[in-house]
């Protein structure tokens, strides 16, 4: 099984970016995809790439802000936030198949 670990949340004020990254111990060309989990409500996706990069996918709340990427040759996933809310203060976690990271926090301020 593939472990993920993410990387890349911080402390930024509305409005401003973030990217963050997810390594995978080894190479996979699975769907992957970021989900996130704000205080007290259920884990959510957020958005997935395909295995070869081509196509995405976006919930609405980010489609427009949000863009996820992936780099194969270096078995990392990653998730550029422009524009950021503080609605969108949570845990980002990468998936791929049955494996999850531990998450990263990022936390927007108004």
């Amino acid at each position: 099984q593939v472990q993920l670990v993410e990387s890349g949340g911080e402390l930024v004020q509305a409005g401003g970016s973030l990217r963050l990254s997810c390594a995978a111990s080894s190479r996979t060309f699975t769907n992957m995809r970021w989900f996130r989990q704000a205080p007290g409500k259920d884990r959510e996706f957020v958005a997935s790439i395909s295995g070869s990069g081509t196509s995405t996918s976006y919930a609405d709340s980010v489609k427009g802000r949000f863009t996820i990427s992936r780099d194969n040759a270096k078995n990392t996933l990653y998730l550029q936030m422009n524009s950021l809310k503080p609605e969108d203060t949570a845990v980002y976690y990468c998936n791929t198949l049955n494996s999850w990271g531990q998450g990263t926090q990022v936390t927007v301020s108004s």
